[in-house]
């Protein structure tokens, strides 16, 4: 029996909602779950007290502050590395076996274990520079392992831009810089922009990298050279020594809604600036 072209598609076309559809749902299922276990612990106390017997009870500011740190380190390194890399193998650098030794050490380089880099972190930062158990060792550690997503998501987003975009700008006078900074990269963007927000959900949501460089220190960090314990780090603690469920709920509910509220902040932003330079 032939089956109808039209009948096919809307066969298809069925079957990918349905599996968009489960997927969207376990999503809002996890991160809706959690949330509502963790609103019930979330307050002001919560927020911005210090830790007590060991965690178990006490806030969790120190944690925050020491997740902000790993997070901005991270990326203040990675952005720059990765985006100049980007810029370069698309614009500046012709297809050849040299890119292509490149990208595959990128590829390698993302897939190696977090517990992997983290040994080479204690290694490198904590042993042989004398960075000691600190948050500038974890944030360094860290930039390492997002700085693949960077490279690829920016190299994509740029390779997008049509050809004709940098033609005209090169008829206009306009320099390769020129063409790169005004008319490349404000068109991808978004595309570079997706790359850094998965990054930063990279970031907060390590653990493994962190605790071999950053330590679990639970006082509230003064600098970059003081040694902490992301929100990450503390709620796997929780669980897997102490048992305190509620604290390690309201610890996980609290990275969930910065990670959703850094995400919102920085598409909106986003957006408003593609509004002001189209």
């Amino acid at each position: 029996m032939r089956v109808h072209p039209k009948t096919k598609e809307l066969i298809a076309k069925m079957a990918l909602r349905a599996i968009a559809g489960v997927v969207i749902l376990t999503l809002v299922s996890i991160v809706g779950y959690v949330i509502v276990k963790g609103l019930a612990v979330i307050d002001l106390k919560f927020l911005f007290g210090q830790p007590r017997s060991m965690g178990r009870e006490g806030g969790v500011f120190p944690f925050i502050v020491s997740s902000i740190y790993i997070t901005v380190i991270s990326l203040a390194v990675s952005i720059p590395l990765g985006l100049g890399s980007a810029i370069y193998l698309t614009e500046y650098r012709a297809e050849g076996w040299a890119t292509r030794i490149i990208r595959f050490g990128i590829d390698c380089l993302a897939g190696i274990p977090s517990i992997v880099l983290g040994l080479f972190g204690f290694t490198f930062f904590v042993k042989f520079l004398n960075l000691s158990w600190s948050l500038l060792s974890g944030g360094l550690t860290v930039s390492l392992m997002i700085l693949p997503f960077i490279i690829r998501s920016s190299e994509e987003a740029i390779r997008a831009v049509p050809q004709s975009y940098r033609e005209v700008a090169f008829a206009a006078g306009g320099t390769k810089w020129q063409s790169v900074t005004r008319v490349v990269l404000p068109c991808a963007l978004p595309g570079v922009m997706t790359g850094i927000i998965l990054a930063i959900g990279k970031c907060v949501g390590e653990t493994a990298s962190v605790i071999f460089t950053a330590g679990t220190s639970l006082r509230t960090p003064q600098s970059v050279f003081d040694s902490g314990r992301t929100l990450a780090i503390h709620f796997y603690l929780l669980v897997r020594e102490t048992g305190a469920s509620d604290m390690a709920y309201g610890s996980a509910a609290t990275l969930l809604i910065a990670i959703l509220s850094v995400n919102f902040m920085a598409y909106y932003l986003m957006r408003r600036f593609l509004r002001r330079v189209s």
